[in-house]
């Protein structure tokens, strides 16, 4: 008896050691795998006034093809009227909206991005990629013409969207993407918009609000006009655009305005004039349609 006593405990104890000894085996295989490290660009813990997508820094951009690529890519989305004139019929840049040459949350940032490209989008009723996704912005919100999909401007613009999404994982919702959605928005007073704009907005969009341009180059881009956005655009939308103003507006005091002074002042320069976009009319085809779209 006292013999048997003795296998049981042998074979207790190798119950509890063989498992160790199988564990790096289990990890190999993914069943036991530790935890993944942090992704390398994470949206900044201040507040949403002040939070900034980090990302790689120009320093890191590499040398050679794909750092030619990813260079000139910068370069259109920061000046993106002048290097790109025959296909942007405003006088904007991609980075008047998408603050922070790209990296702003709460200012449709693109880092991350080209993770979750195709996708389906309501508005256009099919699965997009990233480069008809660009073209939407060139033809909607650049009062422009659409690139062509595998050329070197739309290879250079993705190339720099790439480089700055390095660290965030792929199949997630980037963080501090789009802009803020406002479960309960305000009712807007449009004339109380007009005085809002003229206390906050026109020292840097002008009276008129079709920007300021000293030396031929605009300084500050046009909120209404020829020269500004369609109503296709994104920032046509009533809410889009509060959202973007209350947290980046003015710009570098982001979230001195209030909820109600941003809808108004929104709601203001929003309906005032500025290009069609005709291809609007036939947004959202399998429904779904916001209530503020145009």
């Amino acid at each position: 008896m006292e013999h048997v006593h003795d296998d049981s405990k042998t074979i207790a104890l190798l119950l509890l050691v063989l498992p160790l000894g199988f564990l790096p085996a289990l990890a190999y295989f993914g069943l036991a795998r530790p935890p993944a490290p942090p992704p390398a660009a994470v949206v900044a813990t201040e507040s949403p006034a002040e939070a900034v997508v980090r990302a790689p820094a120009p320093a890191a951009i590499p040398d050679g093809p794909l750092g030619d690529a990813i260079r000139r890519g910068k370069l259109i989305v920061t000046q993106t009227y002048e290097t790109l004139p025959e296909h942007v019929g405003s006088t904007l840049h991609c980075t008047s909206c998408h603050l922070e040459e790209g990296t702003r949350a709460g200012a449709a940032p693109w880092v991350g991005l080209p993770g979750v490209f195709p996708e389906y989008r309501a508005r256009s009723g099919r699965v997009d990629t990233i480069e008809r996704r660009v073209n939407d912005c060139f033809e909607r919100s650049m009062n422009g013409t659409a690139l062509d999909p595998a050329g070197d401007d739309m290879t250079a613009i993705v190339a720099y969207m790439g480089f700055i999404s390095r660290g965030v994982p792929a199949g997630r919702t980037p963080p501090g993407r789009g802009f803020r959605h406002n479960e309960s928005p305000p009712t807007p007073d449009r004339a109380h918009g007009a005085q809002v704009y003229a206390q906050r907005c026109a020292s840097c969009h002008g009276a008129d609000g079709e920007g300021q341009a000293p030396g031929g180059r605009y300084q500050f881009p046009p909120l209404v006009g020829d020269h500004s956005y369609t109503v296709g655009a994104g920032l046509a939308r009533l809410d889009t655009a509060a959202s973007f103003v209350r947290w980046n507006m003015p710009l570098g005091m982001g979230g001195t305005l209030s909820e109600q002074e941003s809808y108004d002042v929104a709601d203001f320069f929003i309906h005032q004039p500025r290009p069609d976009f005709a291809r609007r009319r036939s947004d959202w085809p399998r429904g779904g349609r916001p209530a503020d779209a145009r």
